[in-house]
């Protein structure tokens, strides 16, 4: 055998992997291969592979005696939509696509290239944990993957796609990444599985129900996305990145939008007139946003708010919003946290933010105050505080309370601040504040119900409406809804270039 007879016959060796009985293995559960996924994530083409002849070093347990070229995991670049990225991809037909210490060699220096270049890097994760015949060894690799993961936060966008078994200290790689998929039926992350949990608390509990996707999506908040199958689950992920730069120094990419009539006459009828009818913000925002740009994030977790992707002519935008339709909009732990976590994200990137208010307040009760409604409504004000993209806001109905302060209002820094004619902006309820301030002179009241009716109608005439705020000029216009779109895309074509510096320090210390 030459030379170059010698390179083909271990390129073919490494491409097949485990081997055709574990691939077939891998198409029986209804998963692909990691080159499968590959395949269809990258152009056509495009994919350079780096690191195909590794191999372990491992001479234990008779491992010197198992040896497959790429020791477990493909890495490489390419180019998804013509845009550069790192990926790297488990193969789970080679020692269950656990976690060496080459393994672990060739995930760090895609995750180096990937900074050193300033673009996104994806992993594809599926494998069953640490290598346990390499002991400590397989352990700092994991250490070593976390620690990059930290570094590239907020520098280049990191995405997890879950796509198989993901326990353990694996889980700690995707959890610092800025947003995680997972695969309903065929992927699971937890830190500890069923059998321990059993062991421990007497609990029986399945894979699926432990840590499964929709669990994660609807329960933890863990997974961003649950998709249906794999492929799309890599729909969604090259969707994700079009609305992303390649790294915080760059802009979003602007597709292509012709200008037309931007009034939406529907938004003029879109508020009930009873003010505690619900309805659905998800309507407004399709109605404001480019046609079917939206992506919403964390659909099923947290539902009282929503907070996804769109855009506005044609450019990336967050969107942040109350949801009136699931708990009257109030704010509570999860989507405090729901709120922050996105904010940030679109800070780091350079994507503009869009907040759209309707909040009676927040979530009362014991379970949220025993539970931190305090600290965790915080991060939400803390990351909108703290954001210096441009920030624009609207107020359809309801803003009362601390949550009018919390929803991007002027005082935190907001650049543009709009509010509907039905808007309320007041420290409370109506009647809720009548009852307070009039307290005495509808006890006394020869009718109590008649006159705290009468007084109710009063303060909502006084204090009721945007007009007290926009008179301070913490509301920039009021405006008919029908007009908001074209607000709001000459709004963020003013604030472009907008340039916003923190005060000098190492980091902030958000209310973790």
């Amino acid at each position: 055998m030459n030379k170059f007879e010698q390179l083909e016959s271990k390129k073919k060796e490494a491409v097949l992997g485990g081997g055709e009985k574990r691939i077939a293995d891998q198409h029986k559960k209804g998963k692909l291969t990691a080159r499968e996924r590959i395949h269809f994530f990258l152009d056509e083409g495009s994919f350079e592979e780096i690191g195909m002849f590794v191999q372990h070093r491992c001479k234990d347990f008779d491992m010197a005696d198992q040896q497959y070229l790429g020791d477990g995991v493909i890495t490489g670049y390419g180019t998804v939509n013509g845009r550069l990225v790192y990926v790297f991809s488990q193969d789970f037909t080679i020692f269950g696509g656990s976690l060496s210490e080459t393994h672990a060699e060739k995930i760090c220096k895609i995750m180096d290239l990937a900074m050193q270049n300033g673009a996104p890097v994806i992993g594809l994760n599926d494998s069953g944990g640490a290598r346990i015949q390499e002991g400590v060894v397989s352990l700092g690799g994991y250490a070593d993957i976390f620690h990059r993961n930290t570094m590239a936060s907020g520098v280049i966008p990191q995405l997890s796609a879950i796509m198989g078994p993901c326990a353990g200290g694996a889980v700690y790689s995707p959890a610092i990444t800025d947003f995680i998929l997972m695969v309903e039926q065929t992927s699971y992350m937890f830190v500890t599985g069923p059998n321990v949990v059993k062991t421990v608390t007497h609990e029986d509990v399945s894979s699926e129900d432990l840590g499964g996707a929709h669990t994660h999506a609807s329960k933890s908040g863990v997974t961003h996305f649950a998709c249906s199958n794999e492929l799309e689950c890599i729909d969604h992920i090259k969707r994700l990145l079009s609305y992303m730069p390649q790294n915080c120094e760059e802009q979003t990419p602007r597709v292509s939008y012709s200008s037309s009539n931007e009034k939406r006459a529907v938004l003029d009828t879109i508020i009930p007139e009873n003010a505690n009818q619900p309805y659905d913000m998800r309507e407004v925002i399709e109605q404001l946003v480019d046609e079917a740009s939206f992506l919403e994030v964390h659909k099923d977790w947290a539902e009282n708010i929503v907070v996804g992707f769109a855009r506005i002519a044609g450019r990336s935008i967050g969107i942040i919003a109350n949801q009136p339709a699931v708990l009257a909009g109030v704010l509570d732990i999860n989507s405090s946290r729901k709120g922050a976590r996105f904010v940030r994200f679109c800070d780091c990137f350079n994507i503009p933010l869009l907040t759209l208010v309707d909040v009676p307040g927040f979530l009362p009760g014991t379970d949220q105050e025993w539970h931190g409604i305090i600290s965790n409504g915080a991060k939400l004000l803390y990351a909108l505080s703290e954001a210096t993209v441009p920030k624009v806001t609207v107020i359809t109905r309801k803003a009362y309370g601390g949550a009018y302060d919390v929803m991007n209002s002027k005082h935190i820094g907001a650049d543009m601040n709009y509010a509907w004619p039905m808007a309320e902006i007041a420290v409370m309820g109506a009647k809720g504040a009548s009852e307070i301030i009039f307290k005495n002179e509808i006890k006394q009241s020869s009718d109590p119900e008649a006159k705290l009716k009468e007084k109710t109608d009063e303060y909502t005439e006084k204090f009721a409406n945007p007009y007290l705020a926009a008179a301070r000029g913490f509301i920039d216009e009021v405006i008919q809804p029908s007009e908001t779109r074209e607000k709001l895309i000459r709004a963020y074509k003013m604030l472009e270039n907008k340039v916003s510096n923190l005060p000098r320090k190492k980091h902030g210390n958000i209310p973790l």
